[in-house]
């Protein structure tokens, strides 16, 4: 059981590429900080739902750290894994790293943070994660 969960986690491993486009800034021209929450959110959903295969919601996020800000004309990769299993719920931790578009090895984390997601049955009521 054990060893099926580690390769559960494994394959929960999730990562998004996106480009930040001025639209997606705030008037310090770097990415709003409700934007990167919801991608954020997006791909941890995809994470938890990759690892459980069954309908999730988020029920918090914890720990956001903003390091740094993100600029337009930046390129972002989110990465998911699933880091905590409990009965009917499960923790995603999720990176933000960022890359300038045209200079290469300038990739560093800029943000972190936990989101935690409970699985629902066909009643929408908490069921077992695994």
């Amino acid at each position: 059981m054990e060893s099926e969960l580690h390769t559960r986690i494994g394959a929960s491993r999730t990562s998004l590429f996106k480009v930040i486009f001025p639209n997606t800034t705030n008037h310090y021209n770097t990415l709003f900080g409700g934007k990167a929450l919801e991608l954020m959110d997006e791909v941890a959903f995809i994470s938890a739902t990759r690892f459980s295969r069954k309908k999730v919601v988020t029920i918090s996020s914890d720990k956001i750290d903003f390091k740094e800000p993100i600029p337009a004309d930046t390129i972002i990769e989110l990465v998911a894994q699933v880091s905590s299993v409990g009965t009917t719920s499960l923790q995603v931790r999720v990176e933000i790293f960022q890359e300038e578009m045209y200079r290469p090895a300038t990739r560093r984390r800029s943000i972190t943070g936990q989101f935690t997601f409970v699985a629902l049955d066909e009643n929408n009521k908490p069921t077992s994660v695994l």
